[in-house]
This record gives structure tokens, sequence and C-alpha cells, in this order.
């Protein structure tokens, strides 16, 4: 949960995640739709579905293998997460190098090259490290001590380079440097897209949702059923072209959000109709928010929510359509 998000997001999704999961064999034997409804609003969702398949995998082996080679075949764990693994929990002279510990290094060193081309030299330091006596005797310590380090004193601004215990040979310090490193590759602007999504209910209180493919982005979770994501707004006309039914469709406004590699910009429509044929399934309205929704279809829903259409009835279907009327 901590790769990629905040502590103070983390803390509440972790406590509720284990009060569902407390064990390795609950997790394993959960199904993925109950996980991912776990994870929802943490983001990054490859994150889930590859949690859920380690401890399946786990599950089967019986036990956690402390080797950093395999450790790194199990599904979601990378060169850093396996080395962390393999220090901490089972004593293996390897130095995980995550961001605070890239920092600490390409400091001391004065690491010019920039981010990633500069990997292979910090792996290459990271190494070196784990050979000492400290790397060799306690790494589980030497691994947290340079987190800590790097968290609390050679920080991204303003290190405090006075309180650090290798200030004295630091060699970015000693050239002045300390604070423009680590360097990195010029970002590339975010591109963005566009996309419409809908809000239909009826008159016994479901909303249509569909799933999403269970591979690629936001895979296996629910959503509004919508358009694919282009590089261009859809037209009115296009966006009715793809609502999911006939129906006295209004727009009820816009959601934002970015993800990692795009910006996303959503125009919502609702609707409301006695009844609803077409493909995905019915949700209670009122247990929604209990689906797993990644956080940009919380916001649509949220959206729904202030305009008053979290419930539904034949009244409301009625209602919406002669507002639509009015709009034309």
């Amino acid at each position: 949960m901590l790769q990629q998000t905040t502590v103070a997001a983390v803390i509440p999704h972790y406590k509720k995640f284990f009060a569902q999961f407390p064990t390795l064999a609950a997790l394993a034997e959960a199904s993925e739709q109950a996980v991912l409804r776990e994870w929802a609003g943490l983001g990054y969702y490859a994150r889930a579905r590859n949690l859920h398949a380690c401890a399946r995998m786990l599950a089967a082996r019986g036990e956690f293998p402390s080797d950093v080679r395999e450790l790194r075949r199990l599904p979601g764990i990378g060169l850093y997460t396996a080395a962390a693994i393999a220090a901490i929990a089972f004593g293996k002279p390897v130095v995980p190098v995550d961001a605070n510990v890239a920092r600490v290094l390409t400091r001391v060193f004065a690491m010019t090259t920039p981010l990633p081309k500069a990997r292979p030299q910090l792996e290459q330091k990271a190494a070196e490290l784990a050979a000492t006596e400290a790397g060799q005797k306690r790494p589980g310590d030497l691994a947290q001590a340079l987190f800590d380090l790097g968290a609390t004193v050679c920080t991204p601004k303003s290190p405090r380079c006075a309180a650090c215990p290798w200030d004295a040979f630091c060699a970015a310090r000693a050239q002045g440097i300390a604070e423009t490193l680590p360097r990195s590759a010029p970002k590339m602007p975010r591109p963005r897209r566009f996309g419409v999504h809908f809000w239909l209910t009826d008159a016994a209180g479901n909303v249509l949702l569909r799933r999403r493919p269970s591979r690629g982005l936001l895979g296996g979770m629910s959503e509004l059923p919508g358009t694919p994501w282009i590089s261009e707004p859809y037209s009115e006309k296009e966006a009715m072209a793809a609502a999911p039914m006939p129906a006295p469709w209004r727009h009820i406004g816009q959601v934002r959000h970015v993800f990692t590699h795009f910006a996303l910009t959503l125009e919502v429509f609702a609707a409301a109709v006695p009844r609803i044929e077409t493909t995905g399934f019915l949700c209670p309205i009122r247990d929604v928010h209990a689906q797993a929704l990644p956080t940009v279809m919380r916001k649509c829903v949220s959206l729904a929510e202030t305009f008053g259409l979290m419930t539904a009835n034949a009244d409301e279907a009625r209602e919406i359509g002669k507002m639509r009327r009015r709009r034309l």
C-alpha cells in the first residue's frame, strides 16, 4: 500500500484491509472483486491484483521465499521490494534502493547523472554497501537506517547536513551541490484524454454499472458505462451515440482526474428510466459506495450525489425528462 501512496492516506485503508483479511489464507481465499473493493481509493489497482495473486501463490507454496531472486518471481514484487523483504525479514546482505536511499547515495557519491539513467550506478553503490561489515552482519538495520536518513535528514529540500553522520565524507556536501541532487531527466508534458460516462437509474432504485476488463488500467474495477478515453473531446452527438440506451439524458457536470501518465476529463450525463434494458449489471443505489469503484468513478458518483440523484423512481424519471426538454 505504501508504494506510490502516502502514509496518511494508507493508514485507514490498512486497518480496514487487515480487518477484512487478517491472514494470508483469508486473503488468498477471497475473490478478486472483494480485494479490489477494499482497495478502492488507493489507486494503482494493479497492486491489489498482484497482492491477491501473490497471496494465492504463497498459500499454494506453503512458505515465503527468502532469496531475492525467488522473491522477484512473485507477482508485484520488484527489485526494491524483494531486497527490502530479504534484508529486513530474512537478514540477507542486500541494500534496497527506494527514493530515500537513492537520494542519500547520489549525494554521498556526488552522482550528477540524471535518474533513471543513474540507476545502474546506484545499484553498484548499494552492492558495495551490502558488502561492508554492517551490510553483512546487520542488513536489516542498515536498510532501515538508510530509509530513515533519507526521510529525516537527507531530505529533498534543505537537507540537515550538520546532523548527518556521513557529513564529513559526503562528496555533494563538499562540492556545495547537495540540494541539486538527485537530478532528474526533464519531464514530458502529461497528455490529456477525454471521455463521457453515464449515470442511469431505474424506478426500482438501481444504477447501471459495468466491469472493466480484467487486465489493463483499472482492470477488474466497476465503473459507470461510458466511452473509451481518447485524445479529443466528444461532441454531444457522439456522446449520445455512446449512451447505454435511449433516455432523457442531461449533462450534470465534468470530472477531472490525473493518472500517472495522463490527465483525464470526463463529461457526465444522467437519466432515470422506468426500466433499464442494456448490458452491464444493476446495483442498488444504496450499495454503490460498496462497489470496487476507482477514484475517478467515485468522483462521478459524488457528482450524481450533488445533484440529488442517489435515489430514483418513476416520478424522478419524468422530472429529469421535463428538465431535459426545458433545456432543449
